[in-house]
This record gives C-alpha cells, sequence and structure tokens, in this order.
C-alpha cells in the first residue's frame, strides 16, 4: 500500500545513537507511503570555525567523515526496507540547513531524534529538533531516543 501523502521524507541525522529510533520510524513511514528519503547531515562548521584556530581543517574533516558514516547507516536501512535513500551532507548550522533544505526540496516531513533533555541540559546545550520544530514550515516528527 502506498500514499501520496508522504513522496519526499527528510532524516536528519547526528550519527549518534539516539537517532537510531528516529532512522526506523522515517524509514517505516517511508515504506509505507512510497516516499523517498533524503539522508541529511549537516556538518556543523559554525562552531569549529568560531573556537578553533589550530586543527580546524583537521578537525572539519574527521565531522565530514563522521557525517558520511551517519548518512550510510541511513542508506543501509533504507536498502534493507526496500526504500530508495539519497544521502546528503550539508555545512553550517545544523536547524539552519534541515529548515532550508527541506523548505528547498519539496520535503513533506522531516524526522529527527532528540534525547529529550529538558530543564538546564536543553538551555545549556539547545536543541536542534526543538529549533527545527519551532522554525519549519515544513512538518517535523521527533522521536524521543529514552523513555
Amino acid at each position: 500500500m502506498t500514499s501520496d501523502f508522504f513522496r519526499s521524507i527528510v532524516i536528519a541525522t547526528d550519527g549518534s545513537e539516539n537517532t537510531q529510533k528516529a532512522i526506523s520510524h522515517g524509514i517505516k513511514l517511508a515504506k509505507l507511503s512510497g516516499a523517498t528519503v533524503h539522508a541529511l547531515h549537516v556538518v556543523d562548521t559554525f562552531s569549529v570555525t568560531q573556537s578553533w584556530t589550530a586543527g580546524k581543517g583537521t578537525m572539519n574533516e574527521i565531522l565530514r567523515e563522521d557525517g558520511l558514516k551517519a548518512i550510510s547507516k541511513v542508506k543501509k536501512c533504507g536498502e534493507a526496507s526496500g526504500v530508495e535513500v539519497r544521502e546528503i551532507l550539508l555545512e553550517g548550522r545544523p536547524s539552519n540547513e534541515i529548515i532550508d533544505f527541506a523548505e528547498n526540496n519539496d520535503i513533506d516531513l522531516i524526522v529527527m531524534g532528540t534525547l529529550g533533555k529538558t530543564g538546564l541540559d536543553r538551555f545549556l546545550m539547545g536543541s536542534v529538533a526543538e529549533k527545527v520544530v519551532r522554525q519549519s514550515k515544513v512538518p517535523v516528527l521527533v522521536v524521543r531516543s529514552k523513555e
């Protein structure tokens, strides 16, 4: 059974274990609706360029390699389920890049994970998922990794 409701889904991943549940949900939705998945990772170059002086190039290359591994995991999960997955690696501020990509590429849904932090932890670290939910014109499905 397929649907035209979701034709194109972004699964935003940071490569951490907490995104695995979001990847699983996104792939399942894509399979049910016949959607194409865009596995998206954003290399946060802003925080590296602002706070690093020495070794900036090396750190950026390590972050790019980690990003490629992260989107590769989504692609493998999609292939195992028979879902088409396109790999997208961007650089910049993660929340801004996710929103811009979704809004400029006719994306129907953004799927992403969160640790579900509250209070001081969320205030100090900020939340990419929260920023995307607040600012995106595209619907967002946020999947908590922990109960």
